[in-house]
């Protein structure tokens, strides 16, 4: 089974859309994208510099069409899986066929705009936390008033909020831990974005999704979401919600990812799976694409993993993760087989709060418990697998 992934934020690279311009109708692609996105895709590609190209409002757009570009060279029929991380998942909801291209990049340049824009209205900003006890790392966050905003796996996690307890924080760490700035205009992902969030839905109100056509991964949960409007709801979302790379890595795992392509400018998602399952045997094979001189390992790769031709799996599968941190307990009686409707109670998360129901988000067949009676979960930790079929 294949995977597709397209990077976020941070990856990009001066001048790395430049080798793609060699190929036959990519420049003339790029201008028409860069009359939807409202920038020139071509120039800040090839010729712009660091400074220029990590503008939040460039930047989007044209991470979103880098990843569109080259996956239109790869046969995407023999693809299983697509995720993205952060702004990377509309160009996954293109490739699963939730969106258009066109539709995609326009999002990308609204949703680059108006963060952009919220980033401007107070002084923000982001730090990566690697290493340390995680409980003791979020406690950390809550009490510097900050917000986990990027939970990356691999020990690190990105917390964002405002710059003066930013800097509290990376004075007072966690013990095991250090916090390292991360060089963004602001705090992506938290409630500091909710502007962006309500600007991007107006406009995402607009669009007609379609269901996906293969395996789509959602940062909110590391869920598979199977509805077109459901997936656009919760790209929306997103922007202000943390993104949960984490569980998206176990949900590759989870689902018996093989083989893993990462899109241009490729090597940040790459990175994070090899340390995250580093010594499992569910690490993938990963083909990091950058430029056109990868597309015959990355072909190869899809040959070697990929479904076979022509079919286009439908996922009839969901994660159910945990809310809280606490002692989970199945519902007595349901067992592996069960069908279940959505919205139905298949366990609680005993908290010191008292007791958290857990529900699932859509009907089908409890195919597999992921965690069992009495067993410690943490925030995010997949619980349940209802589905698990492809037809």
């Amino acid at each position: 089974m294949l995977a597709v992934l397209s990077p976020g934020q941070g990856s990009q690279k001066p001048g790395f859309l430049t080798p793609w311009l060699d190929l036959p109708g990519a420049e003339a692609r790029l201008r028409w994208w860069s009359a939807l996105a409202g920038i020139d895709l071509v120039r800040l590609g090839t010729e712009g510099d660091a400074d220029e190209i990590k503008d939040t409002a460039r930047t989007q757009p044209l991470l979103v069409a880098a990843a569109l570009l080259a996956a239109e060279h790869l046969p995407m029929y023999d693809v299983t899986v697509t995720a993205g991380h952060s702004v990377g998942e509309l160009a996954a909801a293109a490739l699963a066929g939730v969106l258009p291209p066109e539709s995609a990049i326009t999002l990308a340049g609204v949703r680059g705009r108006e963060m952009a824009a919220a980033c401007a209205l107070e002084p923000t900003g982001m730090s990566a936390m690697l290493g340390g006890d995680k409980d003791e790392v979020l406690a950390a966050i809550e009490a510097h008033g900050l917000h986990p905003a990027n939970f990356n796996g691999a020990g690190q996690i990105v917390v964002a909020g405002a710059v003066d307890r930013l800097a509290k924080l990376a004075a007072e760490p966690p013990a095991g831990s250090r916090v390292i700035s991360v060089k963004v205009a602001g705090a992506f992902h938290t409630p500091y974005m909710a502007p962006a969030e309500q600007a991007l839905g107006a406009v995402a109100a607009g669009i007609t999704p379609t269901d996906p056509t293969r395996i789509l991964l959602s940062n909110f949960d590391g869920a598979a979401v199977n509805h077109g409007r459901e997936m656009l709801q919760r790209l929306v979302r997103q922007v202000t919600a943390p993104v949960r790379w984490d569980l998206c890595i176990h949900s590759l795992a989870d689902l018996g990812v093989t083989a893993v392509i990462e899109l241009p400018p490729a090597g940040t998602l790459a990175g994070l799976i090899k340390r995250e399952l580093k010594g499992s045997a569910a690490l993938p094979e990963i083909v990091t694409l950058n430029t056109p001189d990868d597309l015959a390992a990355a072909r190869d790769l899809i040959a070697r993993h990929g479904a076979p031709s022509g079919h286009e799996p439908t996922m009839q599968f969901r994660v159910v993760v945990s809310a809280s941190a606490g002692t989970f307990a199945p519902v007595e009686g349901l067992a592996e087989g069960d069908m279940i409707d959505s919205g139905q109670v298949i366990g609680h998360v005993t908290t010191r709060q008292g007791a958290v129901e857990v529900a699932a988000h859509g009907s089908g067949v409890l195919t597999e418990w992921l965690a069992h009676h009495d067993d410690p979960v943490a925030p995010g930790q997949p619980l349940a697998r209802i589905g698990g079929q492809l037809t």
